[in-house]
């Protein structure tokens, strides 16, 4: 057993690390770089502006890249926190969960991607199909009813029957006993882009 109590280890641990010097230390550097930074941009920026036969105060410059530098610092406190893996899956398609993953937060992709999945579980049992996708396309056949037409299945269901066609209006009305082939799905789809 050793000789050494906790407040022998809090100790060193205090004297080889004091709290005010690593603040300062820490910021100055970041300050250095930052200058360096700055130098470094506005020495490219009078070559090559001078390259091309421009010539621009040096002021002037060195403000407009401080204050450049200024933003950057100012902004990178701000911006929001990396989303969770399983947030990223959901957003990507499968045949991309594996390859590029450039734009990740396409929300298109996601109100698809969550089609897909009731979508899959709901091709082979007409209750789940009925209480879960045909909700869905009952609000979106009334969504599109009400913006190109005023009415809604329930405001006027007459009218509403007529602009939706017999078909499409017999299938949102009666569950059917299964659930619709994919090339059913894809006609009625199309009634419902059609109105």
């Amino acid at each position: 057993m050793s000789g050494t109590s906790i407040d022998d280890l809090l100790s060193l641990e205090e004297e080889r690390h004091p709290r005010g010097d690593t603040g300062r230390v820490r910021r100055s550097r970041r300050l250095l770089r930052g200058l360096a930074g700055v130098a470094a941009v506005v020495a490219v920026l009078v070559a090559g502006l001078r390259a091309v036969g421009l010539q621009v105060s040096l002021p002037v410059l060195v403000a407009g890249v401080l204050a450049l530098f200024a933003v950057h610092w100012l902004v990178i406190p701000l911006r929001p926190p990396p989303s969770s893996p399983a947030v990223d899956r959901n957003l990507l398609g499968p045949s991309e969960v594996s390859g590029n993953r450039g734009d990740r937060h396409d929300a298109l992709r996601a109100a698809i991607n969550s089609w897909e999945t009731p979508l899959g579980w709901a091709a082979t049992r007409s209750e789940r199909f009925n209480g879960t996708i045909l909700p869905r396309l009952a609000e979106l056949a009334d969504e599109r009813l009400r913006l190109r037409h005023g009415v809604t299945r329930g405001s006027d269901p007459v009218r509403a029957r007529v602009l939706l066609g017999d078909q499409l209006s017999t299938f949102l009305e009666t569950p059917p006993r299964r659930p619709p082939s994919p090339r059913e799905l894809a006609a009625i789809v199309a009634e419902l882009e059609r109105l």
